[in-house]
């Protein structure tokens, strides 16, 4: 157990193995389609365990799937099936090198890509650019977020470069918006399938056991929030509504799950320095667990009561599926498509962003009425289950691929 105000360093190992979807849309071709997923790396993040999840996933007698990262440092590889045949790391030497365009290209020359399927900027713009010039015939564009804010020099390698993929895929309708607004990409060349989860995985575990591997006490109330310490994710909004709930609620703990980026990345460590420091003024190191990264997600999920993601822009947040997999109710801002995610007072509530009277009002709603917190947790259960399994996104997924090479490659 740990005493709360303790900071627990457990690292993500990988994911766990999950059965393989199959997706039949007619006769196996004599040989499956040759993909590459290519990401800046694969760190701790959604984008990254979705691409572990699709490599993993897709039916290999389809899809023969490789996975390029373009850092070397990939804690999240281990969790990739045949990792020493899949998994290829073609390394930046340095902010500016160009170089591994052409590195990334021979690569692709070598393992014949037919497919290449690009997330976060820098692997969009070094696969558009290689993709063409090893004459790969397919190439699939991302989009994990919404209405951010985009340096010059992104939107003119954006706007340059929108004619060098086939598709985008966006995780959520108002990334699709956005990239239609910012970037001037036709709609119809913009498909949105949310992100999944996986929800043999992520299921309601015992309460009980999962709170005495925390260290929570069994009749304290329970309020999460797991986010990376990046700014958008918004912590500051969480700790305000903390130490609210902890005048009404002296039971009350609040645990906060998560990192910052490696190498102060997007100003990630000085952002976690200001966490501390405002959870500090208000008085609540005693009343707050931060557990770090997990590798048992479904547990520490399971011990809460209520979830709570304050983010100021999302894409669809793995973190609400997750949470809600394990049969929690949820509170979110309505940012992205939250509201689609969360039917709000169904499988939990959303609320206007920046309103922490708001968000304190509905999570001191949920912690009132145990009764209501289970039935919104059991709703939350079916809802991920229905709509957004992993499953539906290898489907939807494969079905996109398959569209593509049958329109561009005569695939059958």
């Amino acid at each position: 157990m740990h005493e709360l105000g303790q900071v627990v360093d457990v690292r993500i190992n990988a994911p766990v193995a999950r059965p393989m979807l199959r997706v039949h849309a007619g006769p196996v071709p004599h040989e499956p389609l040759r993909v590459m997923l290519v990401i800046s790396s694969l760190e701790h993040g959604g984008a990254e365990r979705q691409v572990i999840e699709l490599a993993n996933g897709l039916d290999p007698r389809r899809f023969d799937v490789h996975v390029c990262c373009l850092q070397e440092h990939n804690p999240l590889a281990g969790g990739l099936r045949e990792r020493g045949r899949r998994c290829h790391v073609v390394a930046r030497r340095g902010r500016y090198d160009v170089g591994v365009i052409g590195r990334v290209a021979r690569l692709m020359r070598r393992l014949r890509v037919q497919l290449a399927h690009a997330f976060l900027f820098d692997a969009e713009m070094v696969t558009r650019l290689a993709a063409r010039w090893a004459r790969v015939p397919i190439v699939v564009a991302s989009e994990r977020n919404t209405d951010y804010h985009v340096p010059w020099w992104q939107w003119l390698g954006k706007r340059l470069t929108r004619n060098l993929f086939d598709l985008l895929i966006a995780n959520s309708e108002a990334g699709q918006r956005f990239n239609v607004r910012t970037f001037g990409i036709a709609p119809e060349r913009i498909r949105v399938i949310r992100n999944g989860v996986d929800t043999r995985r992520f299921r309601p575990l015992d309460r009980h056991d999962a709170r005495q591997r925390l260290g929570i006490p069994e009749q304290a109330l329970a309020v999460g929030m797991v986010a990376t310490f990046k700014r958008q994710k918004n912590h500051a909004d969480f700790f305000r509504m903390a130490h609210a709930l902890a005048q009404q609620h002296p039971d009350a703990v609040f645990v906060c799950v998560g990192e910052a980026l490696r190498d102060n990345q997007q100003g990630a460590a000085d952002y976690q320095r200001e966490v501390l420091a405002l959870v500090h003024a208000l008085r609540l190191p005693q009343r707050t667990l931060f557990l770090g990264t997990r590798d048992d997600m479904p547990e520490v999920y399971s011990a809460l009561d209520v979830a709570v993601l304050p983010s100021r822009r999302e894409g669809t947040p793995n973190v609400l599926l997750e949470a809600m997999a394990c049969g929690v109710p949820v509170v979110a801002t309505d940012v992205s498509d939250n509201r689609h995610v969360v039917p709000d007072g169904v499988t939990g509530f959303v609320v206007p962003l920046g309103d922490v009277d708001a968000l304190t009002q509905r999570v001191t709603t949920l912690l009132a009425d145990p009764a209501r917190r289970a039935e919104m947790g059991r709703a939350a259960r079916a809802w991920a289950t229905r709509e957004f399994s992993t499953d539906a996104l290898i489907a939807r997924t494969a079905k996109v691929y398959l569209e593509l090479a049958q329109r561009k490659l005569n695939w059958h």
